[in-house]
């Protein structure tokens, strides 16, 4: 079992999973707005992983007979200038729910929770994943610059991912 601190602290990031999935659902709809499908698609696919992370957390609590907090999820974000500017925002917010991943780590070995250390070192790893991907994707988007001939190739890249990602 948790401790009720390690309860909250839990149930704090199951929240900001869950918001993770509604800003990337946010920017699904954006690039939908500018007929770009397949970015579209790229972030469809990003809420629902971030959702099922939002999953993985509440699964986690409720095995260690703790109770789950849902909280009110904030209104993300609707419009970016630019598809380069909505990546960008993609990388910062990565990086700071690696921020929050790191905080709960050093809060589990804090109070010697050593599952709860064990079950986060997946979300450690996937932090390093999203981080990547952001990267090459910003980076993607900066090469194309204002060349929209390239901007269409990015958007069909996009188009293909799939789920399984």
């Amino acid at each position: 079992m948790v401790n009720e601190k390690m309860q909250a602290a839990l149930n704090a990031q199951l929240n900001a999973e869950v918001y993770s999935g509604y800003l990337y659902l946010s920017m699904a709809a954006y690039f939908e707005d500018i007929d770009l499908a397949g970015f579209a698609n790229w972030m469809r696919v990003q809420a629902a992983e971030e959702l099922e992370h939002g999953m993985k957390f509440y699964d986690y609590i409720i095995r260690r007979g703790a109770s789950v907090t849902l909280t009110a999820i904030e209104a993300p974000q609707t419009e970016w200038e630019s598809p380069l500017a909505a990546f960008e925002h993609v990388l910062s917010h990565e990086q700071m729910v690696t921020g929050l991943i790191n905080d709960l780590v050093d809060l589990a070995i804090e109070e010697k929770d050593h599952a709860t250390n064990n079950f986060l070192q997946w979300f450690v790893e996937e932090q390093v994943e999203e981080e990547e991907n952001a990267m090459e994707n910003l980076a993607k988007l900066k090469l194309a610059g204002d060349d929209n001939s390239l901007l269409y190739k990015l958007n069909e890249e996009f188009a293909g991912r799939g789920t399984a990602e």
